[in-house]
């Protein structure tokens, strides 16, 4: 009776630790490319020369039918200066936390509204921030 023997050079891959390294990946690409803000509505934002990025604190957001909405809420332009100021209230961390303001307006949006939501963010002491493409 012949039996046969075993090599002893066979290579074996142990890959119990990939699973873990691969949901680790995966887990940092999912955390790190959270860059487009979910809460804001779409508008055709005009062309500019500048590139700076600022946190998104509060988006407003002027429509083409001239709506404005703070996040996706729709809200009276009339409030504005009431809401900005509970909004920017209930995010600053600090006194000496400056929190933005991003205004998101369609090209067709009238400029005394976008203007006026910009200085209403100035008064209740925020950073102003214009979005164009």
């Amino acid at each position: 009776m012949k039996f046969r023997k075993k090599h002893k050079n066979e290579s074996e891959v142990f890959t119990d630790s990939l699973n873990d390294i691969l949901f680790i990946l995966l887990m940092f690409f999912l955390i790190t490319t959270t860059m487009a803000n979910p809460n804001v509505v779409k508008v055709n934002n005009p062309r500019g020369t500048k590139d700076t990025k600022a946190k998104q604190n509060i988006v407003v957001s002027i429509d083409k039918a001239q709506k404005v909405y703070m996040g996706q809420k729709l809200i009276d332009i009339n409030n504005i200066d009431t809401l900005l100021h509970a909004e920017l209230a209930r995010i600053r961390k600090s006194p000496l936390d400056t929190p933005s303001v991003v205004v998101n307006a369609d090209t067709i949006a009238y400029y005394g509204e976008v203007y006026r939501i910009m200085q209403a963010a100035k008064r209740a002491g925020a950073k102003v921030v214009a979005v164009v493409k």
